[in-house]
């Protein structure tokens, strides 16, 4: 298996390596070659999980030695790792196939497809590793690839500020999920997971280390994720990486990266004590309520679709925090599928009408009939209606949700109560985009229809089709309304609160006709119900009011800015780094540059008196000193002269020296 498993590692990285040596000569044939390796990739990992044994599997070689520490690269084969190579080249597979006909007028497809192929390679290596050293390295070449996918389009500045954005807010999170391993590494000598969780269980773990510690080691794990998965603080990048192609937010941005994040909680599950996972469902219960509160005004189309995945991911990283991880785990696999069907519809029509305003779409369902019940059908899912899968995953967290706090305090409810409203905006927002796009008519005066319109070509239906058909229940469980007895939760055993079952199911269903009908009559409708029409009144008076009294702060406080064409040299970095930045070329420029040069000024003062002092006074004195010897012996020199009489004159004048002398 692990000659398998090597394969399916480094296929995509060698189709890479093969489009970028070849280069534009390859734009012709780089899309089948890359979907030929996913297809490739994905039979056998079919074929893996058909012949798996239940017991996990490590595979491991040694890597280096520092010290006494023994560094491997082991990959781990288990239940979660079969799914998500299953997951991971299945849509892959579909998305090339789609881009082949989205992008079949690019001149750059064949580093489009060369990147997704990197990034591919950098997925696996995540779900394959089998120590958090391994994962690490795969996390980065996964922001790497994100980064390059984003700003594809590099001559759109947008784009490229986009990418350096997604950049270097995922690098925060990063950091704090490389202190955390480092910790981790610390504290226990290793960062195997399966020497973790089966030979030191948690019990087994605060004997060698205290619980706020392990708290602590938790939660900067779970800033990877934070990033990864575009949780709150970090969440902003993700609306604006829809600057990339459409293709790749259905792959990257919906369906697989930014579930690295839940598939990462997942494995570290057996590290977070009950304080970590308190923080994590609270930190999943904002992002989920925020994403859904921001898609309601989004005219964007692929920006709507953003922040819904944000609160989506938001609703799964609340699943695990509340400790249902199974049903978090189930979530992550529909949503992908569902998603990932909306953003190709998304990318569908932009393709048609080429704008992504969706106030310049509307009516397109007679001329694109398929991508409108495509369109229709995942769009169920993500509302959580019945008969579709996303009723049954948000179920399935629901009913945790609700069991958890009902062994908690009155406050605990929150996040049931949250989540049950995310719900019902979701069901809105998404009821709303699908009557502006498919059937209201166009409400700006700028509208982009034309004879031209018309449906996607049969290659990219197909991904379509394929996404929306496994959108429906049957795929999941043959009972429509839970899936606890189904496929999934057979092979992710879990503990179901049943006794919950029948109230939140019919609260989901509730909640969602109600989201679906506002959504439905509020689109762009003159007729809006009276309660609807004061909410969107009071929300259009409190954001004037913050945006009148508070905007000097906020321009202050704001943790990014927003792209400005005018000004981007300015703007195109995080702001807080920016004015950082600026207090340190203030430093440098006020402060150390002048002690610097006062220190200079102050040593070349000292330097010419220090050499006048050693011409006047050093070279002075040496040089006075020489003089005299020479005037002594000059003088001196006159008595040697080898006359008789000189000498008798001066042996004369020395007898007369000492009788005077005497005398005296």
């Amino acid at each position: 298996m692990f000659s398998k498993l090597l394969i399916l590692l480094f296929l995509p990285l060698v189709s890479c390596l093969g489009l970028l040596s070849v280069g534009k000569k390859a734009n012709a044939w780089a899309g089948w070659v890359a979907s030929f390796v996913s297809l490739l990739g994905l039979g056998i990992s079919l074929y893996l999980f058909q012949s798996w044994v239940d017991a996990p599997q490590q595979f491991a070689v040694e890597w280096f030695q520092l010290k006494e520490k023994s560094f491997t690269l082991s990959l781990q084969t288990d239940n979660l790792t079969l799914i998500m190579l299953i997951l991971v080249h299945f849509v892959a597979l579909l998305v090339q196939l789609f881009s082949i006909s989205y992008m079949h007028d690019d001149a750059g497809q064949w580093r489009y497809f060369a990147f997704l192929g990197v990034f591919v390679f950098s997925m696996l290596l995540i779900v394959l590793a089998g120590n958090l050293f391994l994962m690490y390295v795969g996390w980065e070449l996964v922001g790497l690839s994100s980064y390059l996918l984003i700003g594809f389009w590099y001559e759109k500045p947008r784009a490229v500020w986009a990418a350096k954005k997604a950049f270097i807010l995922n690098r925060i999170g990063d950091a704090g999920f490389l202190m955390g391993i480092l910790l981790l590494f610390w504290y226990f000598g290793t960062s195997e997971l399966s020497v973790l969780s089966s030979q030191l269980a948690v019990n087994s773990l605060q004997v060698i280390v205290s619980g706020n510690e392990l708290t602590l080691i938790g939660l900067l794990l779970f800033c990877g994720a934070v990033g990864k998965s575009a949780q709150f603080p970090l969440s902003a990048w993700l609306p604006d990486a829809m600057e990339g192609p459409t293709p790749v937010s259905a792959l990257i941005h919906a369906a697989t990266m930014v579930a690295a994040g839940i598939f990462l909680l997942a494995r570290i599950y057996f590290l977070l004590t009950p304080d970590a996972l308190t923080i994590i469902a609270l930190i999943g219960g904002i992002t989920m309520v925020m994403g859904a509160y921001r898609a309601i005004f989004q005219t964007d189309i692929k920006k709507l679709l953003a922040y819904s995945t944000i609160s989506q991911l938001g609703l799964m990283v609340l699943g695990m925090g509340i400790g249902a991880r199974e049903a978090a785990l189930f979530h992550l696999l529909t949503h992908a599928f569902f998603k990932a069907g909306l953003f190709l519809c998304a990318g569908a029509v932009i393709h048609a009408v080429h704008t992504q305003d969706m106030r310049q779409m509307g009516n397109l369902r007679p001329k694109m009939k398929i991508t409108f019940i495509a369109y229709s059908i995942c769009a169920a899912a993500l509302a959580g209606l019945p008969f579709f899968s996303g009723f049954l995953s948000k179920d399935a967290i629901l009913v945790e949700t609700f069991a958890w706090a009902s062994q908690r305090t009155a406050i605990a409810y929150v996040l049931p109560v949250s989540a049950l409203v995310s719900a019902g905006l979701t069901a809105f927002y998404i009821t709303k985009q699908w009557r502006l796009v498919f059937l209201t008519r166009p409400t700006s005066e700028t509208v982009v229809h034309s004879p031209e319109i018309q449906e996607a070509d049969k290659l990219m239906q197909l991904p379509m089709v394929l996404l929306a058909g496994l959108s429906v229940f049957v795929w999941f469980s043959i009972n429509p309304l839970d899936a606890a007895h189904g496929w999934f939760f057979q092979l992710f055993p879990s503990k179901f609160s049943h006794e919950w079952h029948t109230i939140v199911a019919t609260l989901s269903i509730i909640v969602a006709a109600v989201g679906i009908s506002l959504g439905y009559i509020c689109t762009f409708n003159h007729n809006i119900p009276s309660i609807v029409q004061q909410f969107g009144t009071l929300h259009d008076a409190i954001k004037k009011a913050y945006e009148q009294g508070w905007n000097s702060v906020k321009h202050q406080l704001q943790i990014l800015r927003e792209h400005d064409p005018e000004t981007e040299q300015f703007l195109f970095l995080i702001s807080p780094l920016q004015k950082i930045g600026q207090w340190l070329y203030h430093l440098d420029s006020k402060i150390v540059d002048v002690t610097v040069n006062g220190f200079a000024y102050l040593t070349v003062i000292i330097a010419h008196i220090i050499g006048r002092f050693d011409r006047m006074v050093v070279d002075g004195a040496v040089n006075g000193a020489a003089w005299l010897a020479r005037f002594v012996g000059s003088r001196t020199r006159n008595l040697q002269n080898g006359q008789a009489q000189s000498y008798f004159v001066v042996v004369l004048v020395g007898i007369i020296a000492v009788i005077l002398w005497v005398l005296h």
